[in-house]
């Protein structure tokens, strides 16, 4: 599968030194912003949030959740520390969540842990000054498609003000043909159940859908199909396809509130100031 469009590492030259750029900006991270480190939401070793400050008083803050990728097999919470950058630099406090991998889990198993760091935080997040009815999420890749069940309406309404996805999986029927056949599996019951081009949603959160100019032509089909699936639903969606960048620089500029990434992760955040 030399030619398979999900493979990023076979699209994507500089793979490995942006992962070794994001690890190193995320151990700055945790030696410069304050946080609360390997708060549980649940009793799995999995199962923890870290927590990054503003400086100053912290009083009825915005709070924005980060969900991570990595097909859902890969890399945890610490990797995606220096997302905490730019959503600190709103004035916002920054929750970055961990969750289990595949294979050793099920998709389910997933899903089920990122709603319950998020009932973590509406129940939890006043005691460390942060404000629940200000609630904002991203996700990027895997963590795309794990946010959108935070504001699908499994609940009457969602609490999530606004959400972030960048370079989602919104279909995964695709990848059942694709690299990760072989690595994790996804069976057809998984992608009739999590799919999230088969959901409804909240019509009360305000979407971002953004894919990077240079990612594989699969992304920009599930960005365009995922925007018209939530605008027959009548969702607030926009979606954004962010110039000189591919699946991994995108994310890499999460943590730089100055790039095009960056400034629609802090749009995001403000729609719930």
């Amino acid at each position: 599968m030399e030619n398979d469009p999900f493979r990023i590492r076979a699209h994507v030259a500089e793979f490995d030194a942006i992962v070794e750029e994001i690890v190193a900006s995320s151990a700055r991270t945790r030696d410069s912003l304050p946080m609360a480190a390997d708060v549980p939401y649940g009793d799995g070793p999995s199962e923890t949030v870290d927590i990054f400050f503003p400086e100053g008083s912290r009083k009825n803050l915005p709070v924005h959740m980060f969900i991570h990728g990595g097909y859902w097999r890969m890399f945890s919470k610490r990797d995606y520390s220096y997302v905490a950058n730019t959503v600190t630099s709103a004035g916002a406090i920054a929750i970055i969540v961990d969750y289990a991998l595949m294979p050793s889990v099920r998709m389910d198993v997933l899903v089920d842990q990122v709603r319950r760091a998020k009932r973590w935080a509406v129940d939890n997040i006043a005691t460390y000054g942060g404000d629940p009815s200000r609630l904002t999420v991203s996700g990027h890749s895997a963590g795309a498609h794990l946010a959108t069940f935070l504001f699908n309406t499994q609940e009457e309404r969602s609490g999530i003000a606004a959400a972030f996805l960048l370079g989602g999986i919104y279909d995964l029927k695709p990848l059942q043909k694709s690299f990760l056949a072989d690595e994790i599996g996804i069976t057809d019951e998984e992608v009739l159940a999590f799919s999230p081009i088969s959901k409804s949603f909240d019509r009360d959160c305000h979407v971002t859908v953004a894919v990077g100019v240079e990612e594989t032509p699969p992304f920009h089909k599930q960005a365009s199909d995922f925007v018209m699936f939530l605008e027959m639903q009548s969702l607030a969606v926009a979606k954004r396809s962010i110039a000189g960048v591919n699946h991994m620089s995108s994310v890499r500029d999460l943590g730089l509130s100055a790039s095009s990434t960056g400034m629609l992760l802090l749009e995001t955040i403000v729609k719930a100031v």
